[in-house]
């Protein structure tokens, strides 16, 4: 008699969700992209971290990298604005429902040209949200033209020669006031799926930028933002490892090797030392080491800056447990009487 074997029970998370579950659309990106992976690592780190695809907001503008969202958590509420304006959309979305879990994809193009007064402001606010840049140094939607992140003195594969610097997002971000800032590149999984897990629990702005080549204009010889370049050329300030709240707490490291940043969830961010005795919590030491780096043409990837204890905007702002988009309109809405008072103060 033959035997039939069981059919094995699919992986769940701990919501009882599978990976399927933080899927979206098939990617018409180019085959080898960088914005390809990093979509991957966001849909493993919500689906670890097992937050409900329904309760997040995905944002982004205009570029290639603005299309990834559309291939992560189809079950997510998702919005595709205007040319840089991402940041303005990302505050009304987060100011009317600040228990949501915003997300915002930009490119280098989106954010440090045409959105960078958006941009500016999104940092200062301290927003409780998560803003990734997919960093490739070129327009790939226009056939490769610099972006302002491209590095001085790197080529475009036509030969030209850019010769202006670059603006480093990160240090920007860092002066202005975002209070969990990172670099990553698309190619090292753990470091940037370890990023990704404790940006989520983090409430405020998280500034991720990730290196992401793009294979068809910036992926040769030349290049400052190709695989081949960040291979040779990364310089990690940590090996980091996030530990859940609901996770146990078992990381094994000797002692003194390393340092653990407390979240705002109580998970905890264990930073090992490669290279020095490095304090993510230090923004003056952040700004310094980004500045050595840039000197030293390393591109230095890792946890820069985390500060878990400056309140965030929505917390200025003093929004009560229920979300403004949930409250009824009597409430939202002034009645006639009070318009009638305060119209009469301007008689």
């Amino acid at each position: 008699m033959a035997t039939t074997t069981p059919t094995p029970t699919p992986k769940t998370n701990r919501i009882g969700l599978q990976v399927i579950d933080y899927r979206g659309s098939k990617s018409t990106l180019c085959a080898g992209c960088g914005h390809n992976a990093i979509s991957e690592r966001i849909i493993d780190a919500f689906y670890e971290m097992g937050v409900e695809p329904e309760q997040v907001a995905k944002l982004s503008g205009i570029g290639c990298s603005s299309k990834s969202p559309a291939y992560f958590m189809g079950r997510a509420h998702s919005f595709n604005g205007v040319h840089g304006r991402m940041p303005a959309i990302a505050t009304g979305a987060a100011v009317a429902n600040h228990k949501m879990v915003c997300i915002g994809v930009s490119g280098d193009g989106d954010t440090a040209s045409i959105g960078m007064g958006q941009f500016v402001h999104l940092m200062r606010r301290n927003l409780p949200m998560i803003y990734i840049i997919e960093d490739n140094g070129v327009y790939g939607l226009t056939k490769g033209q610099f972006s302002a992140t491209a590095d001085m003195g790197s080529k475009l594969k036509t030969g030209v020669v850019n010769e202006l610097p670059a603006i480093d997002t990160c240090a920007l971000a860092i002066e202005l006031g975002a209070t969990f800032v990172a670099r990553s590149f698309s190619g090292d999984k753990k470091q940037l799926a370890a990023l990704l897990k404790a940006a989520i629990v983090h409430k405020g702005t998280v500034l991720l930028d990730v290196i992401s080549p793009c294979v068809t204009f910036n992926d040769h010889e030349g290049s400052t933002k190709s695989y081949k370049f960040m291979k040779d050329h990364e310089e990690p300030l940590h090996d980091i490892n996030f530990v859940p709240v609901f996770d146990e707490i078992d990381v094994e490291y000797e002692a003194g090797s390393g340092v653990d940043v407390t979240m705002h969830d109580g998970s905890r961010m264990h930073l090992t030392k490669l290279e020095e005795d490095y304090d993510p919590t230090s923004r003056i030491g952040a700004l310094t080491r980004l500045a050595q780096a840039r000197e030293k043409e390393e591109v230095l990837t890792g946890l820069f800056y985390l500060n878990p204890e400056a309140p965030s905007f929505t917390d200025l702002l003093g929004l009560g447990d229920t979300a403004l988009a949930h409250l009824p309109e009597s409430v939202t809405r002034p009645g006639k009487a009070v318009l009638d008072a305060i119209m009469d103060e301007y008689r």
